[in-house]
């Protein structure tokens, strides 16, 4: 998509004044003042384990909201929404790559792939005005994914991990949601799969259109992305707890 035409759309991501605290927590583990994705851009998210990434990719997803603070994805605030309605938004308009890939380990392949669009009828309906089929997007998106035929009617828990990677990679880009996020995939990947299943990720989500937040703490696969975000710096929760906490041991 070209710059003038990620103008003309909402943000895929806009936060403001976010501020979050864990029940029971004593401090704001998350204070954002404003962060923004375009849509169709491409963002490398790093911070260390423990940063708040995960609970960061939470408040995106509608799965959790701020104690105050907006957050919009396409240009719709999630606090806007009841919770069955967050479901129904992320499910239509939100792809997730997770780390632990969070597959069905009873169903086939291809069934991994097509649950995404099972609840999701944005999903369907894109697929039909590109005169498609979920099948056939499905077997598309799991050939250019390097997952042969052979594989696809093989239960989840066969599948090595690199090939149950690919088909949570598969499940997140079925039905072209405008955005994706990714949460560590690549952790338990080898560097030589690491650069090849980032290059497949890349190549879809910009035939796609859709904005594509990649999450990781391995600094080294940054230079892959349009933008690099440091969650440390942009985090002024961590920032003051640990003035704090020098402060107090004065």
């Amino acid at each position: 998509m070209s710059a003038a035409g990620r103008a003309e759309l909402a943000p895929a991501v806009r936060l403001a004044g976010l501020r979050y605290r864990w029940p029971g927590g004593a401090h704001d583990c998350l204070a954002i003042d404003a962060l923004q994705l375009g849509a169709g851009e491409r963002a490398f998210l790093r911070g260390p384990s423990g940063s708040g990434k995960t609970t960061l990719l939470s408040l995106v997803g509608g799965v959790i909201l701020p104690q105050s603070g907006s957050v919009e994805v396409a240009g719709q605030a999630l606090g806007a929404l009841s919770a069955g309605a967050r479901d129904r938004f992320r499910a239509d308009h939100v792809g997730f790559v997770f780390q632990l890939f969070n597959l069905l380990p009873w169903l086939s392949a291809r069934d991994n792939i097509l649950l995404a669009c099972r609840f999701a009828p944005q999903r369907r309906a894109r697929i039909a005005a590109a005169g498609g089929t979920p099948g056939a997007e499905a077997a598309r998106l799991a050939a250019r994914l390097d997952l042969g035929a052979e594989l696809l009617d093989r239960p989840a828990a066969q599948l090595s991990v690199g090939q149950q990677q690919r088909v949570a990679a598969a499940r997140a880009l079925i039905g072209r949601p405008g955005l994706v996020v990714a949460d560590e995939p690549t952790s338990a990947l080898d560097a030589d799969r690491q650069q090849a299943f980032i290059d497949l990720l890349l190549e879809e989500c910009a035939a796609a259109g859709a904005a594509l937040l990649f999450v990781s703490h391995d600094a080294r696969l940054a230079a892959h992305f349009d933008r690099v975000l440091d969650l440390a710096a942009l985090n002024h929760a961590a920032l003051n707890h640990a003035t704090s906490a020098a402060e107090g041991a004065r």
